[in-house]
């Protein structure tokens, strides 16, 4: 699993990064932040069909997953989501489980993913899910990657304090592991991000942020 997250609980139990002083979720409401920029940013459920996959740049906690999973069954998909997630500090189950406890409307699921990842399992299946962690820095292990996504989650710590995961280069591995006619959504509406995207070849735009967030971006490669 390589090195794990360092973090503390601030806020009436928000975990915080202390490499990256950066909380994991949205203060406000970080189920609601996921629907909002991840979900709808990549127009889902209305993309969904078997076999989507999902990459993500950044697990954290877990919660982009289970809103995923939530969503899938609740609007009746038949067949298997795929999931793969890039994360270089992963959380124990044990962390995972104290944060997803602010959030009682996904109690079941959590414990169902959570049991599948005990012992630090980095992938696993379900009926309806793959499911597969890759543990290290995302600007080695995304290049080498031989998956393509139908869309992305990115959603590293914020672009101030964690350069690295938003940088040219990662984006274009972004970019070059993205199926014609996919996507990307993220949180930050950062310039060096959107242009960093549209040199990877996504059509950018600007949507409403999340909360206190202004403004987000969702890209789409095209056909």
């Amino acid at each position: 699993m390589g090195q794990q997250a360092e973090l503390e609980w601030r806020d009436g139990g928000v975990p915080v990064s202390t490499r990256f002083d950066d909380p994991y979720y949205s203060l406000e409401d970080g189920l609601a932040e996921t629907a909002h920029v991840f979900l709808g940013g990549n127009d889902l459920p209305e993309r969904f069909a078997d076999g989507f996959h999902i990459a993500e740049l950044g697990f954290g906690t877990g919660l982009n997953l289970i809103a995923t999973l939530k969503l899938w069954r609740e609007t009746g998909q038949r067949g298997q989501l795929r999931f793969t997630t890039f994360e270089a500090f992963p959380m124990t189950p044990a962390d995972m489980r104290a944060a997803h406890t602010a959030f009682p409307e996904i109690a079941d699921l959590s414990a169902e993913i959570l049991d599948q990842m005990a012992d630090n399992a980095t992938d696993f299946a379900l009926p309806d899910l793959q499911f597969e962690m890759v543990p290290g820095d995302a600007r080695e292990t995304l290049p080498n990657w031989h998956g393509t996504a139908d869309a992305w989650f990115l959603d590293g710590f914020s672009p101030a304090k964690n350069p690295q995961m938003w940088g040219p280069e990662l984006m274009a591995a972004v970019g070059a592991h993205t199926a014609p006619g996919g996507s990307a959504a993220t949180y930050t509406a950062a310039g060096h991000v959107r242009r960093a995207l549209e040199d990877a070849g996504f059509a950018v735009e600007r949507r409403p942020g999340f909360g206190r967030k202004r403004h987000m971006t969702v890209a789409r490669m095209p056909e």
